[in-house]
């Protein structure tokens, strides 16, 4: 069964978030987060605008070489019931993927949500598509991506916001903190994504239960084979890990061919102002084992704290020295 989603949800949104303003006026903040710092400042990931327009041109992009996958195209989970089958299309403006070199090769991978903020920058991600600390230049997100077009342009990566936990535990033990938000730089023309592309909402302690819920991704090939994203309408449920190495209650979805790169893709649900966001691929396993069955980490306080650290531009958690980045 779907949530009430007038009441429910919105109040859960409306509660925690003035819960966690008041936390944010009586209490210190984390050390992770210790010292404010203005908004429009990075931490050195950013680079200029017009340098990653330019660079990302449509012949590149097509040629990017997909970023290691973790799902096998070749491996079926047995289903009791038909699986909702995807299709490739043209996207939506406020979905879309990540690019980067690292010098010698390029990437696409991953997807991301453009989500209402304050400050009209913020993107919801998987962590572990943005966990390691590989150096990643002209790292980049494109909205509604597909056949090598950038028809929303081109936003520099600014900061990128992951639970201290996640870095911590790593990819496994730490799959319930399985989703990042990233800060945005401007668009080479000064315009902020979410003023170009629109944004969804967050919505944290959304259920587990659904009936219509989207999931698009991008998978990981190179556009010769998969050129856009794909889409599918599925319901969710609570899946409880039986795994004790990645322990934690996730939303479980049904869509075939979800398939490696498809990580950080967003679970929508339609709300009375458009569609909010539930979910992100990730999380028990890095988002499933097989290509027909997507998890997400479950969103709670925990992800509103993280999306609240990003607008108010505090300084990420970083990993610790001597802590594994598996």
């Amino acid at each position: 069964m779907s949530r009430p989603i007038a009441v429910r949800g919105r109040l859960a949104l409306l509660l925690t978030t003035l819960l966690l303003g008041l936390s944010f006026t009586l209490a210190p903040a984390p050390p992770a987060h210790a010292e404010k710092t203005p908004h429009g400042h990075g931490h050195g990931l950013r680079p200029a605008a017009a340098s990653t327009d330019t660079y990302w041109t449509p012949q590149r992009m097509r040629e990017a070489r997909p970023a290691a996958a973790t799902k096998s195209a070749a491996m079926r989970r047995p289903a009791t019931d038909a699986t909702p089958p995807s299709h490739p299309f043209d996207g939506l403006p406020q979905v879309g993927t990540f690019f980067w070199t690292d010098g010698s090769n390029t990437g696409r991978f991953c997807g991301g949500t453009v989500v209402r903020s304050p400050h009209r920058d913020l993107v919801v991600s998987a962590a572990h598509c943005l966990r390691s600390p590989d150096p990643k230049r002209h790292l980049s997100f494109v909205p509604q991506y597909h056949d090598g077009l950038k028809p929303h342009g081109i936003y520099p990566v600014e900061r990128l916001y992951l639970d201290q936990r996640y870095y911590d535990l790593g990819t496994d033990a730490g799959a319930r903190w399985d989703y990042a938000v990233v800060r945005l730089g401007a668009r080479e023309d000064g315009a902020e994504v979410e003023e170009v592309t629109g944004g969804f909402d967050l919505l944290p302690y959304p259920g587990y239960a659904h009936r219509n819920v989207r999931l698009i991704g991008y998978p990981g090939n190179k556009d010769t084979t998969h050129p856009k994203p794909l889409d599918c309408t599925s319901s969710t449920h609570r899946y409880t890990s039986t795994d004790p190495a990645a322990p934690g209650d996730f939303l479980e979805i049904s869509c075939a061919g979800y398939i490696g790169g498809t990580s950080g893709g967003p679970f929508l649900v339609w709300d009375f102002t458009g569609y909010a966001l539930i979910g992100v691929i990730g999380g028990y396993h890095t988002g499933g084992d097989f290509p027909d069955v997507s998890y997400s980490s479950y969103f709670t306080a925990d992800t509103l704290a993280l999306y609240l650290h990003a607008v108010h531009g505090d300084p990420p958690a970083t990993p610790r020295q001597g802590v594994s980045t598996r």
